[in-house]
């Protein structure tokens, strides 16, 4: 497995974690449970402990809006100081420890002074907030794909990757396959992603609906993202049925090459039925399901992992899996 992988995950005082633990993460993870257990906050969890490599990094991801739609691309720099200080002290406070790193950050007020504390890897800085100016900080190969898709900014991000990497012919490919009237994708004019259909026009992206535009959202994200993480919520989001499993087989075949350690969640049975048919079949061991529930008795989330054999056993028994 990659250095780089997150293996493991404590965090503390994060949205609907008070203390949770997480163990068995591979190359790439599938988590599923019912609607609001805290899927997509333990993926915004983890990017948390992975960005917090620095004081503007750590206060990007803190306070970009829900960790959502300007995800660490465009939204955060947009925003009045006054803005950024509520988003950030809107968290409160956060901690995680992994393999990866340590992070940890609290508001403090003493004697009517406040402070922001950060503390990531080895180094612990306190910060008066009168004193405390906010910078723009990214980092390039982590992404964070939402329910509510890319902007068309970061959609031409992500397609520069592919781009530099000369990937082209291999997401006209994947293109095709989904559906055969498009033949390629290209951003015109510098911020309109287009695709050429087979009479030759070039028509808007969003004339063919949410599926494509996720479906290439998430092959572009995979070449920007070598070395690093993407996160993918509701992978499944407007993509029809028949198409998930060519889009598992893409996921596994390229987050392989480019060396990303991809997170994912999803509400749908047939998309975790996908997920294993194609990890099965092409005998993937760093690939896994994990399943979240709550505790009746102490009301308290946790996380199962579940290997491939155990889940196609479950799933052909109509057992516990139900996707939400």
């Amino acid at each position: 497995m990659s250095e780089h992988f997150i293996k493991e995950i404590e965090i503390k005082n994060f949205k609907c974690f008070e203390d949770f633990k997480a163990e068995g993460f591979g190359r790439v993870n599938l988590i599923g449970g019912k609607n609001n257990i805290g899927k997509t906050a333990l993926m915004e969890a983890i990017c948390i402990n992975v960005y917090s490599e620095s004081i503007s990094l750590m206060t990007n991801v803190l306070s970009s809006p829900k960790l959502a739609r300007d995800f660490l691309e465009i939204g955060y720099r947009y925003l009045s100081e006054a803005e950024k200080k509520e988003f950030l002290e809107s968290i409160e406070s956060y901690a995680s420890v992994s393999n990866i790193n340590n992070v940890e950050f609290n508001i403090i007020e003493n004697n009517g002074i406040k402070e922001y504390s950060f503390h990531f890897g080895n180094k612990d800085i306190k910060v008066n907030i009168n004193d405390f100016s906010y910078e723009k900080s990214k980092k390039h190969n982590i992404k964070f794909l939402t329910q509510l898709g890319f902007t068309k900014n970061q959609l031409k991000q992500v397609f520069e990757s592919v781009q530099k990497k000369d990937a082209e012919d291999v997401l006209y490919k994947y293109i095709n396959e989904f559906d055969k009237n498009i033949l390629n994708f290209k951003i015109i004019g510098g911020d309109k992603p287009q695709c050429k259909v087979s009479n030759g026009d070039y028509r808007d992206i969003n004339e063919f609906g949410d599926g494509l535009k996720h479906y290439i959202s998430i092959i572009c994200s995979l070449y920007a993202c070598e070395n690093g993480y993407l996160f993918i919520d509701e992978i499944d989001n407007g993509i029809h049925y028949t198409q998930l499993e060519r889009l598992w087989e893409i996921i596994l075949k390229i987050s392989k090459q480019q060396n990303v350690q991809v997170f994912t969640t999803t509400h749908s049975k047939e998309c975790i039925e996908a997920f294993n048919r194609v990890q099965l079949k092409l005998e993937d061991t760093n690939s896994y399901y994990f399943e979240m529930a709550k505790n009746i008795k102490t009301d308290k989330i946790f996380m199962t992992q579940i290997d491939s054999e155990q889940l196609e056993y479950e799933l052909r028994n109509n057992e516990r899996i139900r996707g939400e």
